[in-house]
């Protein structure tokens, strides 16, 4: 592995990647996603898998590394309250999963939005 911790942690299978995620994001109560200048969020379509999702990650530089390149993509900080209340109900209204913590892998955990909620709260619940 790198010395870079960035990379380190890109490094990771999906499942790995996941779980870091969890733990990040409750400890730092907010949820990364990537915008353009229109302040429209990054949404990936998956042909191949036939599923569409919102990218996440669990902090700042982990979005700014995957926007590298793309010029108009900045990211953007969701409160974990407003990730459950607005994000969770929304994501599922319009049926978009959750690409958690894309990385350097091709592999990547894609779930519900329900389920990515259960399993935060799960972690906060255990926080504490």
């Amino acid at each position: 592995m790198s010395n870079d911790p960035l990379i380190q942690y890109l490094e990771m299978d999906g499942e790995e990647r996941y779980d870091y995620f969890l733990d990040a994001v409750v400890e730092e109560r907010e949820v990364w996603i990537l915008v353009n200048g229109d302040n429209h969020f990054l949404k990936i379509v998956s042909e191949e898998d036939s599923v569409s999702y919102l990218p996440v990650w669990p902090a700042e530089a982990f979005a700014v590394d995957y926007a590298k390149g793309t010029g108009d993509l900045a990211p953007k900080a969701i409160s974990l309250p407003d990730f459950f209340k607005k994000w969770v109900p929304g994501l599922t209204r319009d049926g978009l999963e959750v690409g958690v913590f894309p990385g350097a892998q091709s592999e990547l955990w894609i779930t519900a939005p329900e389920e990515l909620q259960r399993d935060l709260k799960e972690v906060l619940s255990g926080a504490f």
